[in-house]
């Protein structure tokens, strides 16, 4: 499964996820780009010591890496960003998109700005990442006259199967970057390029709220901790690899000792159709849906409730 050679860069790469994923790609041999924003105390906005101390960890193992300080969501960082992989190592093989931040509120409590930030760092940033890249292999792949090495892991979350409460814009930012990025691997698949989403459940900044959830995510005393991020890492080095060639369009969900593929959503597999002549009435809807919904419990919809 080496990667020996191949360039990569993952994004919110300073800690949690982001951290474990680019360690785990420089262990197999790839050159990573490290990105991240964070907050310092300079009134910079940005942190660069735990960036720099990730990279510095993958040169004392003997690999080779660069920190990049740059706003995903922003135009001219993200193409910096691209840029800097091929200008700093000769190519880009590999993009991780995993930056991201909850301002978890029901949406009665929500604000506009608690929405407009997340999707702008989730859905945003990750449309910038794919477009520069994007571009850049569809020119490398006309230029050589053949397909590239190119690999897309965007990172989602099951809040977007699940709907959960208390996140409607953490929802739909986790289910804009799937449809992105499906989308986009459709777009690049004839030139080499696979894409794939995945959903870990692992213990984060995100996650260490200081309530339910943190002690829900919270590391065992003893025996295998299936929240530990580095528990997703291998299984994003292995997308990235050459054996993972013929796997694309693909939504896993991962946590611990557990992958699923999630199914596509398809209509030939539909719980149930309905069928009528001619244009439906109320009174045809009603003696059709409201008989098939009569014995559901008020809820019992698609997302899990409470979930």
């Amino acid at each position: 499964m080496t990667l020996d050679g191949k360039v990569a860069i993952v994004t919110g790469a300073a800690r949690g996820l982001g951290r474990e994923e680019a360690l785990e790609l420089a262990r197999q041999g790839a050159r990573v780009v490290v990105n991240d924003l964070g907050v310092s105390g300079d009134g910079s906005g940005r942190d660069t010591h735990a960036a720099d101390a990730v990279v510095e960890e993958i040169r004392s193992a003997g690999g080779e890496a660069v920190a990049h300080f740059g706003d995903v969501a922003d135009w001219n960082d993200s193409q910096a960003m691209i840029q800097a992989a091929i200008d700093t190592y000769g190519d880009l093989n590999i993009l991780v998109n995993n930056a991201g931040f909850c301002r978890d509120k029901m949406i009665f409590n929500m604000d506009e700005e608690d929405f407009d930030s997340v999707l702008r760092v989730h859905v945003k940033g990750s449309f910038c990442s794919l477009k520069f890249a994007s571009m850049y292999w569809r020119e490398k792949a006309k230029r050589e006259g053949g397909p590239v090495y190119g690999r897309i892991i965007g990172t989602s979350s099951e809040a977007f199967l699940y709907c959960s409460v208390g996140q409607p814009n953490y929802a739909a930012g986790k289910a804009g970057i799937t449809a992105l990025t499906l989308s986009t691997g459709f777009a690049v698949m004839k030139y080499g390029v696979t894409a794939n989403v995945i959903c870990p459940r692992a213990r984060t900044r995100m996650t260490d709220t200081g309530g339910m959830l943190s002690q829900m995510f919270a590391k065992p005393e003893e025996g295998f901790d299936q929240f530990d991020p580095a528990n997703t890492a291998p299984f994003v080095a292995y997308l990235a690899s050459p054996n993972a060639a013929n796997i694309s369009g693909q939504v896993f969900t991962c946590c611990g000792e557990n992958i699923t593929v999630v199914g596509r959503p398809d209509i030939t597999t539909a719980e149930s159709q309905f069928q009528n002549e001619g244009t439906w009435t109320a009174d045809k809807l009603d003696a059709k849906l409201g008989k098939y919904f009569s014995g559901r419990t008020f809820g019992d919809g698609y997302a899990i409730p409470g979930a």
